[in-house]
């Protein structure tokens, strides 16, 4: 099209609107072409704007919104029990049924609407008892969209309503009334049953994780003290059951994200109290670790982004800390520059949750809180509270100060380390042992991290010289949960993982980076040379501790590749099975016993079996066929549902506490067959 024409276009007679002269274009776009979705359609139609995704987070999304409800009658002070059940229902889809002993949706007709109450808050939106402040004064779901959502996005719904002597019920399917409500029966208690099934014609997942769903009603106990959350799994032969109960709340929650982790005081610090209709509760306790995990909420919704309570918080422990460290010269002679954030926060573990009447979220998700009032009543109550009780317990707040002019010292001498990397990244040089792929664009590429020098050697005659690098490691791996930043980026061991990815490193918490990081050298995943980043190991017990020394790495300090798909685990086999001229590979015992019952090898020693003690046995060609090869080979992607849960793992199976993991491995001993401790 030459610039000042349009090729294809019809123009029309003028139209004049409201003064403003238009040229009407041709395209079949008129007043037809405006659709008007009615009821729940739109959200049919968009499901995503309205729970976030049609993927598994968007399928747990949908019982989050009904137990939300039931969440919501227990902070108004009419429901202490919860309980979920998931089941398959006869035609083999799943469901899930939400119960509560509140006071049950009001099913008598609406005064203006002209039909009955529960009809309308499950087939409107913005329709609920959320806007009426004397119904609720606090919380969660204040759009209106929550349970006329799942009803919506669910291929039938069942409510069943406990209320002033009476049980009714009615039914839905795709969000559409199918019967009236009925009064079927009467009763003495009150309360909500709410039963669906996902339509999975739009949604993209068809089960729910029993254990994602189990993490956050854990949380949900603990946001919420005196109330009892169960979790009932009965769609497998086995039944799995959880109830979640906790009278301690908020301080509970720091010692359960604590719990493998090494405290400096115990119990943690607990700050309650409420002004201006703000409840603040507050727990913090610092652990011997180099990460920060502080959790914040809002009315029971996890802020993952923060906001205005968080800065609170933050602004509040960092004036304390400073006037209790003028109070204490010796420490302070240590250390005379400023504190940063990132000293404060060292080995932190914080939940802050508060209750606001009016919360304002930016946008659906509710990520980020943005009432600015917050702010100033957190500061205030941090300062007040944690002054009073750093000046009633000197001899805490001594380890205190202590844990963070030694992190100020780290930080200081891991400015110098990222300093030494961004010089040799200045450089552009790729480590000497790295055998790179001639292919530039990264989301053809992929790098193997080998274990071993000779088994680096057979994979670089192996590979395809294209697309696929070699980085052979050797020597003992750092575990990186044990230490300090500036021992990481110092590390012969993992400088030239960091030099070879290229994209630059930072320590990672729950909440993203660490605030106020000397960032001379931060992490940019545009800038990953591979987007297949695979760990290829013995399979053995060696072999698996180096997968999770090099997973706890890329986890604390590169963790945007994990959440981009970025890291695989390769699989290579643990046997090769010679029968007649044919060569099978088995990668677990279970697989070599079901090759020689396929070929009906009665007799072992008349077939040739071998074990591979470790990659370095296998020649280049076999290692190409079993494990390298893009069409033969066997590659486990690792995703992260879950950073708090994560977090809480890895501090057990990696850090300095012994028994924790020693309960760890009398709990599963029993799934694993052949163990090397």
């Amino acid at each position: 099209m030459s610039e000042g024409s349009f090729d294809n276009v019809t123009l029309e007679p003028s139209l004049h609107l409201d003064g403003v002269e238009m040229a009407s274009v041709s395209h079949g776009y008129s007043a037809g072409s405006i659709q008007v979705l009615k009821g729940l359609e739109a959200v049919r139609k968009r499901p995503g704007m309205y729970i976030g995704s049609t993927g598994i987070d968007g399928l747990h999304h949908l019982v989050y919104e009904v137990v939300d409800n039931s969440i919501d009658e227990a902070m108004a002070g009419y429901c202490s029990e919860i309980r979920v059940f998931l089941d398959i229902d006869d035609k083999g889809r799943e469901v899930c049924t939400v119960e509560d002993n509140g006071r049950g949706i009001p099913v008598d007709p609406h005064p203006t609407e002209k039909k009955s109450s529960l009809e309308i808050a499950l087939t409107q939106l913005h329709a609920g008892g959320k806007f009426d402040k004397n119904s609720y004064k606090v919380s969660g779901g204040l759009h209106g969209v929550g349970v006329s959502c799942v009803n919506a996005l669910s291929i039938w719904m069942e409510v069943t309503i406990y209320r002033d002597g009476g049980v009714y019920r009615q039914l839905y399917s795709c969000g559409l009334p199918t019967t009236e409500v009925l009064r079927i029966g009467d009763t003495d208690r009150s309360g909500t049953v709410v039963k669906f099934s996902p339509d999975y014609s739009i949604m993209e997942q068809n089960a729910f994780n029993y254990e994602v769903l189990a993490n956050r009603f854990r949380e949900l106990s603990f946001l919420n003290k005196g109330v009892s959350i169960s979790l009932t799994d009965r769609r497998g032969n086995e039944i799995k059951e959880q109830t979640f109960h906790s009278e301690g709340g908020i301080s509970h929650f720091v010692s359960y994200l604590n719990e493998f982790k090494r405290v400096l005081f115990d119990p943690p610090i607990s700050i309650e109290g409420e002004r201006d209709s703000i409840k603040v509760e507050i727990g913090l306790q610092y652990n011997d670790k180099y990460d920060e995990k502080v959790l914040t909420f809002v009315n029971n919704i996890n802020t993952r982004e923060g906001g205005t309570h968080l800065t609170g918080f933050r602004t509040g422990l960092s004036r304390v800390i400073n006037v209790q460290l003028q109070k204490n010269p010796k420490l302070l002679k240590k250390y005379e520059e400023k504190l940063e954030q990132s000293d404060i926060s060292e080995g932190l573990t914080a939940v802050i949750s508060v209750k606001v009447p009016e919360p304002q979220f930016e946008g659906q998700t509710k990520m980020k809180l943005g009432n600015s009032a917050v702010t100033g009543v957190v500061f205030s109550m941090v300062y007040e509270k944690l002054g009073n009780y750093f000046d009633e317990f000197p001899a805490q707040t001594e380890i205190i100060l202590q844990k963070i002019i030694n992190a100020a010292l780290g930080r200081v001498a891991a400015r110098k380390a990222r300093e030494q990397i961004r010089k040799k990244s200045e450089g552009g040089g790729l480590p000497g042992k790295l055998a790179d792929c001639s292919e530039k664009d990264p989301a053809k590429c992929e790098v193997f991290i080998v274990e071993g020098d000779s088994a680096g050697g057979s994979a670089k005659q192996g590979r395809d010289r294209r697309f696929q690098a070699i980085l052979p490691l050797w020597g003992k791996m750092l575990n990186v949960e044990k230490a300090q930043e500036f021992k990481v980026l110092g590390n012969d061991k993992l400088q030239p993982v960091i030099s070879s990815i290229g994209a630059g490193i930072t320590r990672y918490n729950n909440m993203g980076k660490d605030e106020g990081f000397d960032n001379d050298v931060t992490f940019d995943l545009s800038k990953s040379r591979y987007h297949k980043i695979i760990i290829m190991a013995d399979a053995d017990v060696d072999g698996s501790h180096i997968r999770t020394l090099l997973l706890t790495f890329f986890f604390r300090y590169m963790r945007p590749l994990i959440e981009a798909g970025y890291i695989y685990f390769a699989m290579p086999p643990l046997y090769k099975i010679t029968i007649g001229k044919k060569i099978y590979y088995a990668y677990d015992e279970e697989a070599r016993v079901k090759i020689l019952q396929e070929n009906n090898v009665k007799d072992e020693n008349k077939v040739g079996i071998q074990r591979y003690k470790g990659l370095g046995e296998m020649n280049p060609d076999q290692l190409w066929e079993t494990t390298m090869n893009p069409e033969t080979r066997m590659i486990s992607q690792i995703s992260l549902d879950d950073a708090e849960e994560a977090d809480r793992v890895f501090s057990m199976l990696m850090g300095e506490e012994v028994e924790p993991r020693r309960a760890f491995i009398d709990a599963n001993a029993v799934y694993v067959s052949n163990l090397d401790i």
